[in-house]
């Protein structure tokens, strides 16, 4: 499977320039590609600011995702703001190319930036078959708790779309490494880069690991479209040599 991250430089606030934005990144894609991942809250910034900026279902970040992901044929990922049932949503959406689209709703909400205080937390996993592979996508702060991340073997591919701070660019970093080498899977974590309206800086560190840890490709601190291509086969020829998923521990979610 081959997969696009584009680390992006995003408009604080603006939906229709973010969307413009990311419509000129896609269309510059010259590589095959069947999964294309945008960072979190992809077109307005990490915004708590829902009552102005929240769109429904049918709105124009649906009907944009919906267009791009017909015209590369090609899924695409990643969240903004939503607004459903009378209540505010940090919305991942995998959209496919005939239209069809899936939603997880970010479990583990910013408590330190207040987010919530403006949004409601999803309680469920969303796992994606696609092209043969079953993709895990969590949202930022979400990885900070490997149990809802925790590999039992229903996943190929673990992705995480985020603004995450300068600051804890260190965290961010480790933790993807430990995510990758505790699941035995491919990682993807998809950052923005620059300063938002809020002051906070972003650097980036958009990465892909291998099932073993290993990074694939990171960069920093600069907007990258970057496509690669992932081997099922050496993934599962990895886990079979290694096979440390089936000695875990057995666990229980609780509400």
């Amino acid at each position: 499977m081959f997969v696009t991250l584009i680390q992006a430089r995003l408009t604080w606030e603006n939906p229709q320039v973010n969307r413009d934005y990311f419509s000129e990144k896609i269309a510059g894609i010259q590589e095959q590609t069947d999964l294309i991942v945008l960072p979190e809250m992809f077109s307005t910034g990490f915004s708590m600011s829902p009552e102005t900026l929240a769109e429904p279902m049918d709105g124009p970040t649906m009907q944009w995702l919906t267009e791009q992901a017909k015209n590369r044929q090609a899924a695409i990922t990643g969240s903004f703001i939503a607004q459903e049932n009378g209540h505010y949503y940090n919305r991942l959406v995998w959209m496919q190319p005939d239209g069809k689209h899936h939603t997880y709703d970010k479990k583990h909400l910013f408590t330190l930036a207040g987010e919530h205080n403006h949004y409601t937390p999803g309680q469920q996993h969303l796992v994606v078959e696609w092209k043969g592979w079953r993709i895990l996508p969590l949202i930022c702060y979400d990885l900070r708790f490997p149990v809802w991340s925790r590999n039992t073997q229903q996943y190929d591919l673990l992705l995480y779309v985020a603004n995450f701070p300068e600051i804890r660019s260190y965290a961010w970093q480790q933790l993807l490494t430990a995510r990758a080498i505790e699941n035995q899977a491919y990682t993807i974590g998809v950052n923005c880069v620059g300063t938002d309206g809020k002051g906070i800086q972003y650097s980036g560190d958009t990465v892909l690991h291998d099932y073993a840890g290993e990074v694939l490709y990171r960069v920093s601190h600069t907007e990258d479209v970057y496509t690669a291509q992932l081997s099922k086969e050496d993934q599962n020829q990895f886990r079979q040599k290694f096979a440390f998923l089936q000695d875990g521990d057995q666990f229980y979610f609780t509400q």
